[in-house]
C-alpha cells in the first residue's frame, strides 16, 4: 500500500501541468514548498511551515559571478525585447555555462575562456556560434551597463558551417523542381513549400499564418522573432495552392488531425518531405531562395526588408541585392566579353625587359641596394 502523506501537505498541479507541494495547517495561511519534493531541503521547509516558521531566505548567486551577471541580464528590459524563441535559445547556453562556471568571477573570464566555450562546442558548429552569439548578447549589454570593462568576446570569429556563408543550405532551383515533381498540388507537404517559397517567413510565422491574415489578397502578419509587421501579396502560385490543399481552420498548415503545427514539430516533419522529395534543404533554406529570388528579379535592399522581416539597413538584405548584382554583372560580361589586347612584338618585348632589368640590377659588378620588408 503507498506510505500516508505527512500531515497538512497538499498536492497540485498547476494549468501548465507542473505538481507544487503547498504547506497548509488547518485554515492557516499556505506556504509553497520550493525544494524538489523528498529532498533534504523539502524537508526542512515543510517543518519549518508545519511549526510557522518561515522559509530560509533564497540565496542567490554571488554578485560579480558569472551566474549574478546573467541573472542581471534576465531581469533586464533588453532582455524583454528579445522574442521568446531568442530567449529560449539563449537561456539554454546561459545555464550550461553557469553549471561549467557560473560562480567564477565575471573579471576573470577572459577571451581564451570563451574560445574555450566556442571550441568545445566545434563539432557542432551551429551550436558553437550560437554559443558565441549568445556570450556576446551577454557581455555586450554588460559592457553598456558598467558592468565589465571589456568585452571577452570582441574580436573572436565564428566558425564557419561547412554549408552557405548564411549558414543554412539555400535551396538551388533543380531542388525547387525536385520537391514539386515528388509532391504534387494538393498535399499537405507541397502546400508548406509553397508558403514557405512564397511568403519567405520563418517557420513560426508560416505554422500561425491563416485566412484571418489575409485581406484583399495580401496577408499581414507581425513576426515572431524580430516583431517586425510583414505585408506581403498572396502571389498566384501560392493561391492555387491553398485553394487545392486540404488547411486548418484558423491556419492554412494543420496535421493530420487538424490541429495546428507546433514550430518544432513542423521543422522535423518539413525535413522528412524533404529526405522522401532527395532534396537536401530546409524550411529556413526556402527562404532563403525566395529571398535569392526576389533579388534577382530587381528588389531593392528596402524592398527586401519588408518582405521579409528584416529591420532597416539589415545586413541580410544586402548580402543577396550584392550577391545578385554580381551575378547580373557576370551575366553582363559574358555577353559582352572585353577587348582583346594584342601583345607586343618579340622585339620590342626584349628591349622593355633589358630596360627593366638594368634598372633593377644596375651595372655589373655593382650589388643593388636591399630592401627591407617589415
Amino acid at each position: 500500500m503507498p506510505r500516508p502523506r505527512p500531515p497538512h501537505l497538499v498536492r497540485e498541479t498547476t494549468r501548465h501541468g507542473t505538481v507544487v507541494w503547498y504547506v497548509r495547517v488547518g485554515q492557516g495561511p499556505r506556504t509553497r514548498m520550493r525544494e524538489p519534493f523528498g529532498t533534504e531541503g523539502f524537508w526542512r521547509d515543510y517543518r519549518l511551515a508545519v511549526e510557522g516558521k518561515p522559509l530560509p531566505a533564497k540565496t542567490g548567486p554571488a554578485p560579480g559571478t558569472l551566474s549574478w551577471l546573467i541573472a542581471r541580464h534576465m531581469a533586464s528590459a533588453e532582455w524583454a525585447d528579445l522574442s521568446p524563441a531568442t530567449r529560449k535559445q539563449r537561456s539554454g547556453f546561459y545555464k550550461a555555462a553557469e553549471e561549467t562556471a557560473g560562480a567564477v568571477p565575471v573579471s576573470q573570464i577572459d577571451r581564451r575562456a570563451i574560445l574555450n566555450g566556442r571550441d568545445r562546442r566545434r563539432d557542432r558548429p551551429f551550436a558553437a556560434n550560437n554559443f558565441l552569439k549568445s556570450m556576446r548578447a551577454l557581455f555586450k549589454w554588460a559592457l553598456a551597463a558598467d558592468y565589465v570593462k571589456a568585452d571577452p568576446t570582441h574580436g573572436i570569429k565564428l566558425l564557419s558551417s561547412g554549408v552557405d556563408d548564411g549558414g543554412f543550405h539555400a535551396w538551388t532551383e533543380e531542388e525547387v523542381e525536385r520537391f514539386e515533381a515528388h509532391w504534387p498540388l494538393g498535399s499537405r507537404e507541397r502546400l508548406a513549400f509553397d508558403l514557405l517559397l512564397y511568403t519567405g517567413l520563418r517557420r513560426g510565422d508560416v505554422v500561425r499564418l491563416g485566412r484571418p491574415h489575409v485581406r484583399d489578397g495580401e496577408f499581414t502578419i507581425r513576426t515572431e522573432k524580430t516583431g517586425m509587421v510583414v505585408v506581403a501579396p498572396i502571389l498566384p502560385a501560392l493561391a492555387a495552392s491553398i485553394a487545392a490543399s486540404p488547411t486548418g481552420e484558423l491556419t492554412f498548415l494543420a496535421t493530420e488531425r487538424g490541429r495546428p503545427f507546433v514550430k518544432e514539430s513542423f521543422g522535423n516533419w518539413f525535413g522528412k518531405a524533404c529526405r522522401e522529395a532527395g532534396c537536401p534543404g530546409s524550411a529556413h533554406g526556402l527562404r532563403k531562395a525566395g529571398a535569392r529570388r526576389a533579388a534577382e528579379e530587381g528588389a531593392t535592399e528596402a524592398q527586401l526588408n519588408a518582405l521579409f522581416g528584416w529591420a532597416d539597413g539589415s545586413r541580410e538584405s544586402a548580402v543577396y541585392t550584392r550577391t545578385a548584382n554580381r551575378a547580373k554583372l557576370a551575366r553582363e560580361a559574358r555577353r559582352n566579353p572585353a577587348p582583346v589586347v594584342s601583345v607586343r612584338d618579340r622585339t620590342r618585348k626584349a628591349s622593355i625587359s633589358q630596360t627593366v632589368a638594368k634598372s633593377v640590377v644596375g651595372p655589373a659588378g655593382q650589388e643593388p641596394t636591399r630592401k627591407i620588408i617589415m
